[in-house]
């Protein structure tokens, strides 16, 4: 990429957010929605998981999403371990998951005791490759009694994280059948696409556990946040138990039945999920305007643009280029960062992390290469944009 084409971006997003001096990746949107809301928790004395916020929060996520059931966590992270422990996953498990993702799912896996399996993706959408899934089963697991066992390793293959990437939904109806061939739980990492959809159904809906977002940098936040969501009334009572410091209801004894976690979502913190979920259909739908912005761009200038998958709606929550080389990758990022433009790269592969280094894995071949050429460029709402409109 030359430094005119650079030069090109810059301008044109310096155009988009005409007002901000420092571009962020992506930061969140507030109003007085917000802070009325945040007060009224203060106002109550009930800032903590007991507050009335943390149950009407629960309720809008799964109205939203269309699921049963909603239990609210700290974070996504926590929710994931949540996940895990109500499928039962311990030491003698392996889980799989992807190495082109953040740390989270794979930090969760190991929490529990369990080893992750990476799998490759797809270029386009950049989730979990149903092909690479089916091949890398085929070649070294066998069905023994309904348990999917490694061969090498002769541990059960217990569960599959696959992970909406950047709001785009992954190929989850071809997943989740081949999760259902080989007796494979499956739980969503939808924690960046609260808001998109495949057809109809919301992400992290087709597998037994979705878990969703609202760290501060995602498409509505709670400031800290993360939420499981369920159609299972047996898995969505168990994960509000154990989430809970697993604590027997009474009225004034404190009686714990089993090894819990203090992992639910403060009050004050859902009282601001409750005011952002009032924003989400409008913060989407300037966030596909600016998509729309940038995939021009893209075109215009050869460059590849990731757009939501044929038949799905995406909330383009991090809107992403792929260049053809890592001298190029590395040009933008470096132009546009020094340029007051927050500009990001993928992560590290999981695989090639220290403490993931040794874990079993498949060739990696696409996610080799777009490790090295995918950039996350500017997606926040405009605020020229959002409150000229209200």
């Amino acid at each position: 990429m030359t430094d005119k084409l650079n030069k090109k971006f810059i301008d044109c997003v310096r155009s988009i957010y005409s007002k901000e001096e420092i571009i962020a990746l992506h930061r969140p949107i507030f109003d007085k929605i917000d802070k009325i809301n945040i007060l009224k928790t203060i106002d109550s004395n009930f800032v903590s998981t007991a507050g009335p916020f943390v149950e009407k929060f629960e309720k809008k996520i799964s109205n939203y999403t269309n699921s049963s059931y909603a239990v609210s966590t700290i974070n996504a992270t926590s929710a994931i371990h949540i996940a895990l422990k109500v499928l039962g996953i311990g030491s003698e498990d392996e889980v799989i998951a992807q190495s082109f993702s953040f740390v989270a799912a794979a930090n969760a896996i190991t929490y529990t005791g369990a080893k992750p399996i990476f799998i490759d993706i797809c270029k386009d959408d950049l989730g979990l490759n149903p092909s690479s899934l089916e091949s890398f089963l085929e070649k070294n697991t066998y069905l023994d009694n309904g348990k999917l066992i490694n061969k090498f390793s002769r541990k059960k293959i217990s569960c599959c994280i696959a992970t909406h990437i950047y709001g785009h939904p992954c190929k989850i109806l071809k997943i989740k059948e081949i999760c259902e061939r080989y007796k494979i739980p499956l739980i969503e990492d939808a924690a960046e696409s609260l808001g998109s959809f495949v057809a109809k159904k919301h992400t992290g809906t087709f597998g037994k556990i979705g878990v969703l977002s609202f760290n501060g940098n995602k498409i509505i936040t709670t400031g800290g946040g993360g939420m499981l969501i369920t159609d299972s009334e047996r898995i969505y009572r168990k994960a509000k138990h154990i989430a809970s410091t697993a604590k027997i209801p009474h009225k004034y004894e404190y009686i714990h039945d089993t090894t819990g976690y203090n992992y639910r979502l403060p009050s004050l913190n859902a009282a601001l999920g409750y005011s952002q979920m009032e924003k989400l259909n409008k913060i989407i739908k300037f966030k596909r305007k600016l998509s729309k912005i940038y995939n021009d761009f893209a075109n215009e200038n050869d460059i590849k643009f990731i757009k939501e998958p044929f038949g799905t709606r995406s909330n383009y929550w991090l809107n992403t280029f792929v260049f053809k080389s890592l001298k190029e990758r590395n040009s933008f990022l470096e132009n546009t960062n020094k340029n007051g433009i927050m500009t990001r790269p993928a992560w590290r592969l999981m695989h090639n992390l220290k403490m993931y280094k040794d874990m079993a894995r498949d060739d990696m071949k696409n996610s080799k290469i777009l490790e090295k050429r995918v950039v996350n460029i500017p997606s926040s709402v405009p605020n020229n944009w959002y409150f000229k409109d209200k």
